[in-house]
Parts: C-alpha cells; structure tokens; sequence
C-alpha cells in the first residue's frame, strides 16, 4: 500500500490529536529517552522509525474555518518534548547556548521539561506551596515586593546608528541605557549562571503565525519560572523543533541578582530589565515577578511586527472567535476586563492579552493565559475560577491553611497585593480555537475602567473616533498592577498599553485605521469602572452589566435598538439593552447631583483635549475633530 505524501507529511499531527494505542506508540517514540554517557549525550528513540514534524498550515486556510472546539483532556500529555542534560558537556548539548551566551558552567540542564516534571521540580526545590484549589493542586509562589511590573526599570540599549534608534520612541516608556551598561550586566548574569550547578532553558513560540512567529529562549535558575513561561507561550509540539533551536531572542532571568552599581549606571534602582535588540538578548536583574518575562517579548513584537513587510498590527488586547467564526477583539489595560470579557462560554478563546493582525487576520501571541484573581468566584468567572487546577500556577494569592491542615487560595483577601494572578495553558479554557487564528474582528471593544464614573456602559464609535480612543487610551490604573499603585488613578495610555510600545502610538493607529476602513470592522468604547459617581462615591459595573453589552454588539442586537448623540463626546449611546438599566446607559442619571456630573464630565473631556496635544502633527491623519467639545 502506497501512501501519499500529504498523508505521510501530517501523521505525526493525526496520531498526537488521536486517543489510543497509535497515539500512545507515536508519543512515545516522538518523546525520546536521554541518556547520560560519560561526556556524551545522545538523544534515542526506542525503535529507529522517524516520523518528521508535520509542515504548518498557511494561515489563510486555517482562517477559513470556523470556531474550531476541541477537547482538551490529553494536552497536557502531548507537551511532552523534555530533555535532561548531565555531564561536563551539559551546556553545549543546548543548540546555540554555550557559543550565543557563554554560560558553560552547569553540569545539569533541563530543557523543557513536561509540567509533571515542573511541578516535581518545584516541590523537590521548595519553590513555593500547594494550594489545594477546588479544581485540583496549584502551585503558588510569593514574588516578594514585586507584585507587579517595574516600568521605571525597564530600558532598551541605545545603539547609536541602528535599526532601532531610528525607530524606536525613546522617552519614559522606552529609556535608553548605554552598550556598555548591558554589557556588564551581560557579563555579570552569565557568570552567575556559570558558577551555578543546574540551569533551567525554555525554548519555545511566540506567535500562532507561523510567517512570523519568534523562537525565544528563556533562561531561568528556578523551576517555577519555566512554568511561568511554559503556560505562557506557545509550546513546541515535537523534539524535532528543539533540533538546532537557534532563538530569535533569548532572556536570561537573573533574578537572584541586583545591579549594585545602578547609580554609576544611572538606572533608577538596583532592579533592571534590559534589552538589547542588537544582540538579540535580554537581562533581568533584582524581580521575582512572572510578568517581566511576557510582557518584554510582548514589547520585541510591538517593535518587529510593524516593522515587518507587509506591516503587521500588534495589539494589547484579548479575542475570541464565535460559532460562525466572526472573530472580535478586546482592547485594555489591566484589570478592564480583556480577560474576563473574552472568556465566554457561547465563544471560542483565542488569547487572553496579546494578538497579531495581518493580511488574512487576528492571531495569538502566546500559549495561555494570565488573569487576576482578586474576588474571583465560579459564579461570576466560571472559566478561570474552573482553569486553576494542577498546571496552572498562582502568583501572590493569599493562602489560608483549613482546621484539615489544606492550603486552600482565598481570593478575597488582597492584603498582599490587588494584582494577584493566575497563570494557566490555553487549554485549561473549554472549547478554546485551537487554530489560534481566525478571520479579521467583526467588532473591535475598546475597555475602559473610568474612575471619574461619567462615561455610559457602552457607546458606539464612528471609524474616527475609534482611531482619537485608541490613541487617547484611557482608563484607570487599577491598584496593584504596577509598584506604588495602591487605588485607581486617571491615566491616558496609547494604544491601551502604552508601557509596551516600541514604536510611536501614531504608527500603531494608522495601521488599525487602515484596517478598520479595509475590513470594515465596528469599534466601541465599553466602560467596565465607576457607575452613579466617581470612585469613592459611586460603584463599579457589575460583571453581569458588562457581559450584557458585550452580548448585544457581539450578537449584534445592540444595532437594533435607538442611539442617543451624546453632547460632549459625540458618540452613539444606546437607549436601551437588554438586561441593563436604562440609568445606568445614561449616566447623568444615575448622578444624585447633576450638576457634579456636569462639572465631572467637563473634567474629564478637558484632559481628553490636553492629552491628544502631543499627537498633533504626528499621524498621517487629524483625529482631533473626532474627540470631545470642550
């Protein structure tokens, strides 16, 4: 019997998505056994048979599908591409380690290690606890004083003449350090990986594109954070991907360590996270915190994408993908509810937090999902309350030990931080698209946690007020997402994730602008913070207010009902939705004092108009007739 190529090509992705005896036999085969011989090391299969990695689909034709549901009950089996190195050799056993970085020191290596043997890892080294969540056994870890990022100690290397200082908009989000400044710090993170005895590297995806798609290399002394970064990005499905894995970018997490000579640098403390786009490599130095890892590729593809040809569109933003495979998008910061809002149990997930858009449509950049979980409930977020199980992994969430002796989390109590999270793979989500891809977003929701109360539920955007939102990016910061943040305060961020672009906001807006006249998609502005007063004297929408809103533009009886033109900003307000108070959608009158209201709204569009002053001159196009009336 002869076989033909396209069905010789794509077995090894027909028996991993298989059950049974042939699934189990290529898992097998495909996972290997490494074997320590003196100072050689050797990967063996059990049987010579060779099966090759299956080519990857074009996205185009895998946009074509719609909502694609699977179950997700032997994934966590398939990530299975584990390798243990032992011996002098150890370290030049890894494809490009030793001759990129020069750490040659550890006699002990583990590479990918599958999550079983993560979780093994973490108990075996006392990493942090286990919590025994209803859903099954997490692992927690407590980040010390570091319970969220620190953007004043984030810098990118000033490569004088480069691609990069050519494009890149240095100022407070994008500080400038010296080639000199990151190669000491370079020196000092290599040396203390040399002199230690074991070393954790992940090697893994970022971008379901695979036109695109980044190889990256992490770096880390503790098993925990090779979880982190294990949930957090695309996993390589075969051994084959590991073979001459040669990364894009790689990140060396020298957390143990500070920088003591941060003053001569002229840092700001003795907490650093460098990168150098030049030499492909960063540095972290004195935070324990899981989120420095994504989120600084997540500002690399803020920089490649744009720049790539055609130019792609990176977005701050969480997708999903209904039955008819109509695909939307969720823009915002943290804790507007990108998360929570997307996770949808009539939806597909695609991504929690970060997405590419190209000329064929949306796609993920990672592998899962990091939520927050202060007041988390099954009632009111079933599928991330449910997602925290074995694999998934708690960060600063409170523990409370039961008169049975179980740690059990507590997620209402928030005296550590408000920016408790949870970490878990994508699959953890029922029925998530597992193409992690899809068509261009009939819809586009911009989320916004407005903490001055006066702006409606939902509103709907003309294509140049979309393009004034997106670039104003207001909201509030949420306590606890970064250091020193203790209650909500007004802020404006570009692009609804300022701290993350590379580029200057303008050139993300073009390109969105562009998209959304092409594609034809509608754009809202959806408030998820303060209703009847501002903060302090009013009270945050309630989930269930918010879901109602997201239904109607999602199933798109939101266009059914009568829009009011609001006076100051100039959008569409709905009338009346389905499952929510009418005074809530108008809210002046949801306001006891009126005239507090008037004043506040006034306030507020004033520093609209202030803030947009520093993108006069700057597009291609003036949104300034498309903000508010002052």
């Amino acid at each position: 019997m002869f076989l033909s190529k396209t069905v010789v090509r794509n077995i090894p992705k027909i028996l991993h998505r298989s059950r049974g005896a042939a699934s189990t036999a290529y898992r097998t085969l495909s996972a290997g056994v490494l074997e320590n011989n003196g100072a050689l090391h050797s990967f063996k299969t059990k049987t010579p048979i060779s099966l090759k990695k299956a080519p990857l689909l074009k996205a185009p034709q895998l946009r074509r599908n719609k909502s694609t549901v699977v179950s997700n009950d032997n994934e966590r089996d398939l990530y299975n591409v584990s390798q243990t190195f032992t011996g002098p050799t150890a370290c030049e056993s890894v494809p490009n380690f030793v001759s990129t970085l020069g750490i040659s020191g550890p006699t002990t290596v583990y590479r990918n290690l599958t999550f079983q043997e993560l979780f093994d890892h973490e108990k075996a080294n006392k990493e942090g606890q286990i919590a025994s969540a209803e859903y099954g056994e997490t692992f927690t870890v407590d980040t010390g004083k570091f319970t969220g990022r620190s953007p004043q100690d984030k810098w990118i290397v000033k490569n004088v003449g480069s691609e990069s200082d050519g494009n890149i908009d240095w100022g407070k989000v994008n500080q400038p350090a010296s080639p000199e400044v990151f190669d000491e710090l370079f020196d000092k993170a290599v040396a203390h990986f040399s002199s230690l005895e074991k070393v954790y590297v992940g090697d893994v995806l970022c971008g379901a594109n695979p036109q695109t798609q980044k190889k990256i290399r992490f770096v880390h002394e503790l098993a925990w954070q090779q979880h982190f970064v294990t949930n957090m990005f695309i996993r390589p499905e075969t051994s084959e991907q590991l073979e001459g894995f040669d990364p894009d970018f790689t990140v060396i997490n020298a957390c143990s360590l500070v920088d003591d000579d941060w003053k001569r640098h002229n840092l700001h403390s003795d907490t650093a996270v460098v990168f150098n786009i030049e030499k492909k490599t960063a540095v972290i130095f004195g935070t324990w915190y899981g989120g420095e890892n994504k989120k600084g590729i997540f500002s690399l593809m803020h920089y490649w994408l744009p720049l790539s040809s055609p130019a792609q569109m990176s977005m701050h933003c969480s997708a999903n993908v209904g039955k008819e495979g109509d695909s939307a998008l969720f823009f915002g910061l943290s804790g507007t509810g990108k998360t929570t809002l997307s996770a949808d149990p009539n939806r597909a997930l695609i991504g929690d937090d970060e997405h590419g858009w190209d000329e064929d449509g949306i796609y993920n950049f990672e592998g899962g999902c990091y939520a927050k979980t202060i007041n988390l409930s099954e009632n009111t977020e079933p599928d991330i309350y449910r997602a925290i199980k074995t694999d998934a992994m708690l960060e600063n969430v409170a523990i409370k030990e039961q008169s049975d002796g179980k740690l059990v989390p507590d997620y209402f109590d928030v005296s550590k931080t408000q920016n408790g999270r949870v970490s878990y793979p994508i699959f953890h989500i029922p029925g998530y698209h597992k193409p992690q891809i899809a068509g261009h977003p009939k819809d586009i929701i911009f989320l916004t946690c407005d903490a001055f109360g006066v702006l409606p539920p939902v509103s709907k955007l003309s294509s140049g007020q979309a393009m004034y939102h997106f670039l104003s990016g207001y909201t509030a910061k949420v306590a606890g997402t970064e250091r020193g943040v203790t209650e909500p305060t007004a802020t404006f961020s570009a692009g609804f994730g300022a701290a993350f672009l590379t580029l200057h906001p303008t050139r993300y807006a073009d390109l969105l602008q562009e998209k959304l006249n092409k594609h034809g998609s509608s754009a809202y502005l959806v408030n998820t913070g303060w209703s009847g007063g501002a903060y302090g004297v009013g009270e945050r929408m309630s989930i269930d207010v918010s879901r109602s809103c997201i239904n109607a533009i999602l199933d798109g009886s939101i266009n059914d009902t009568e829009f009011r033109t609001d006076d100051v900003f100039g959008f569409s307000v709905p009338e009346s939705l389905p499952n929510v108070d009418s005074n809530v959608l108008n809210p002046r009158n949801a306001w006891e004092d009126k005239d507090a209201y008037d004043a506040t709204l006034q306030k507020l569009a004033t520093m609209y108009s202030n803030n947009f002053e520093k993108f006069l001159g700057k597009s291609t196009v003036d949104y300034t007739e498309f903000g508010p009336k002052v």
